[in-house]
């Protein structure tokens, strides 16, 4: 990671100039006149229009070069014309930092563009760092100061130890209303707009490493550069601090197809989705489900599971079956309790309770104040099968119930969450005093569930990422130096397979040979079966030219295909140059499809599924971003839905899965050596065989820049 740029002043300025500032508070320059003014600003405000003197009792300037210094924001609301001038003229006034609300500029059309365009240009000369244009503002809960417009921005917000980037203005701040009602706190939070200068990876880079932040909230269509998007999932991982993101404009994301199978199975969201996967992200998908999760992450920040086990514990028989069904679908196991922790439980519980896990301790849990209850949560939590506890309380529950669950919390280190079906109004003393006493509340099994698998996929992401910097893998090969075509080319299978082998990459045995020399063939040149595929630059997928024959088992047989396929390339295309017929093994195994292309956002990419209608058909796929070693290949693998084929399903035998792992790393290598000069490989198909028989390519393509 760089060294991120400091945003500060821009947060927390000294004094904002209002550029076009209004007397008409309801009017664009007016809003941020009024929300500066009356909502516990205490630093200058600065109204700038020569039309005016004062403005709302405030000395009004008449440009930007006459406003007193410091002044460390200049807000501009003026018409999309005007804006460059005002940028320039910061820059000479040594103001560092400006936020554009006016619209009209890229999201506007051409005309729009090309404004935005000498804008960017004007930043740059003049050295100010610029939001916007077209965003909403920023909002600094924590020093009460809103420096935008909307009425959104006069809701009450509460501060907390989050920050939030968002590429919609009206929507992302709508979200931090709601936060508000439910009590969850952002400190921070900015409305990029069209991004001109500072972007969403920008400030999520500069929040990231804030002390007073513990993780960053990023409402986003998408960003420009997917491999700095991957370093700052790393760093949160690193830093302890999720990235929340809620991603949209994931519908219309199809690529068009290109050369390669394999660019054909690549579309933005999946690469996005990666990404998340493979750092720091909680991906959300809705309100209720980020405001949980924020929560859960406030409250257990510094008491995270060690592993998914989990325990249930609840008065409510049908409520535990719940739990549990909601659990199992979240990744979460439930496993049986330890003998010891049983035995004990019998001494105390009814005898018509159940002690399987989830627990049900039924309605006599409620006869003595709730003594029992919280002595059956000490016990379960204690239990050594279990790292992480949901307890069930009812509706009903008071003060001796919460203060009995809190006594016992603080006597682990383990997590403790509590499902407890109320709203947030109707007893939120109480609901407060177990979330400041390290136990987040939710109202319902479901939401429960998919917060408490959003905190163990960011643990455990965490102890695999410490445990890779602790003993960081070896390289599976040093860089090759390959001899490639100066210009943009689609490569033959034969030279396409000999860089493969260049990086170690098993491929089938073939032999070259002339349609004149297999028709004189006494003997085979490779035992039977075989293949035979036309050799030729021009055509590259062969198959689509009948230009292909398979499981061939005699001589004969081989001569025949040989002229066949000869004739069928000739006709597919007269002018191809045909180099030869291409005679191969037949290879055996499970067939799966390897590839990698250079995605214009994320850079070199490498996919991986299982062969025929389960690639294409049911988008069984995984991406990992290149290079990469074995051990992140093992998870690209266990990824698809189908990886228990490649495991042994049903009584077959397992398949080489470190085979396959070292030939998707080596792949990674050699994509991203020479990213510059390739754009897309396809394997198709790669078999892999049996365990400890390796995995071999049965065909490829490799696609130049």
């Amino acid at each position: 990671m760089r060294e991120p740029h400091s945003f500060s002043r821009l947060i927390n300025p000294r004094a904002i100039a209002v550029v076009g500032a209004s007397h008409d508070l309801s009017r664009i320059g007016g809003q941020p006149l009024r929300l500066l003014t009356e909502f516990g600003y205490r630093g200058q405000v600065y109204p700038v229009n020569p039309k005016h003197k004062e403005i709302k009792g405030l000395r009004c300037y008449p440009n930007v070069a006459s406003v007193p210094r410091p002044c460390d924001v200049a807000l501009i609301a003026l018409s999309g014309a005007h804006v460059t001038p005002v940028v320039e003229q910061c820059g000479a006034a040594g103001i560092p930092f400006a936020v554009v609300i006016s619209s009209g500029f890229s999201e506007a059309g051409a005309e729009g563009k090309a404004l935005q365009e000498n804008l960017l240009a004007a930043v740059r000369t003049a050295g100010v760092r610029l939001v916007g244009p077209n965003c909403l503002g920023v909002l600094n809960v924590k020093e009460n100061i809103r420096n935008g417009f909307g009425g959104v921005m006069r809701h009450t917000f509460v501060p907390g130890p989050y920050a939030m980037v968002t590429q919609s203005g009206g929507f992302g701040f709508s979200v931090l209303t709601t936060a508000a009602y439910y009590g969850v706190g952002v400190n921070y939070a900015i409305s990029t707009g069209n991004e001109a200068d500072v972007s969403t990876l920008d400030l999520t880079e500069y929040f990231i490493e804030r002390d007073d932040v513990q993780g960053v909230f990023v409402f986003m269509e998408g960003v420009k550069d997917g491999r700095r998007l991957i370093g700052l999932g790393k760093r949160a991982l690193e830093l302890g601090k999720p990235i929340f993101v809620w991603k949209v404009g994931n519908s219309d994301v199809g690529r068009q197809a290109a050369v390669s199978h394999s660019s054909r199975m690549i579309a933005g969201y999946e690469l996005f989705q990666a990404a998340f996967r493979h750092g720091g992200f909680i991906e959300v998908r809705e309100t209720a489900e980020l405001l949980d999760a924020l929560k859960i992450f406030r409250i257990h920040r510094g008491r995270m599971p060690r592993s998914n086990r989990t325990g249930i514990v609840s008065v409510s028989g049908g409520a535990g079956v719940l739990l549990a069904d909601r659990c199992v679908e979240h990744g979460l196991e439930l496993p049986p309790l330890a003998t010891t922790t049983k035995d004990e439980l019998r001494t105390f519980m009814a005898p018509f309770a159940s002690i399987a896990n989830p627990i049900d301790a039924t309605g006599a849990g409620n006869n003595d104040s709730y003594a029992s209850y919280n002595r059956l949560v000490s016990t379960v939590l204690n239990d050594p099968n279990i790292d992480q506890l949901i307890v069930r309380i009812p509706s009903s529950s008071g003060t001796v119930l919460a203060q009995g669950l809190i006594d016992v919390a603080r006597g682990s280190d383990k997590p403790v969450m509590v499902d407890w079906p109320i709203s947030p109004g109707e007893n939120p003393v109480l609901m407060q005093l177990l979330e400041d006493n390290g136990l987040p509340c939710m109202p319902s099994p479901g939401r429960g569930a998919r917060a408490l698998a959003a905190l163990n996929d960011f643990a455990r992401r965490k102890r695999a990422y410490d445990a890779q910097l602790a003993q960081p893998a070896p390289r599976a090969i040093a860089p090759q130096a390959l001899e490639l075509p100066k210009a943009a080319a689609t490569l033959s299978e034969r030279c396409s397979k000999q860089l493969l082998q260049a990086y170690g990459i098993p491929v089938v045995a073939e032999v070259l040979l002339s349609g004149d020399v297999i028709a004189a063939l006494e003997m085979p040149p490779l035992p039977f079966p075989l293949a035979a595929k036309i050799e030729s630059p021009q055509i590259a997928h062969k198959t689509e030219a009948g230009a292909v024959r398979l499981d061939i088992r005699s001589l004969d047989e081989l001569k025949t295909a040989a002229r066949d396929i000869t004739a069928a390339a000739r006709k597919f295309d007269p002018n191809a140059r045909i180099e030869g017929i291409s005679v191969q093994e037949m290879a055996r195994g499970l067939e799966v499809i390897v590839g990698a292309i250079n995605d214009p956002i994320f850079g070199p990419v490498v996919l991986f599924g299982l062969g025929g209608i389960h690639t294409e058909l049911l988008k069984d796929i995984t991406h990992g971003f290149a290079p990469f070693d074995a051990s992140y290949a093992k998870q690209m693998i266990d990824g698809i839905k189908g990886s228990a084929l490649l495991h042994g399903f049903r009584g077959s035998p397992p398949l080489d899965v470190e085979a396959l792992a070292d030939t998707l790393s080596r792949l990674s290598l050699l994509l991203a050596d020479h990213a510059e000069r390739i754009a897309e490989i396809d394997i198709n198909p790669l078999f892999v065989r049996t365990s400890g028989q390796g995995a071999v390519a049965a065909d490829a393509l490799i696609v130049l820049k």
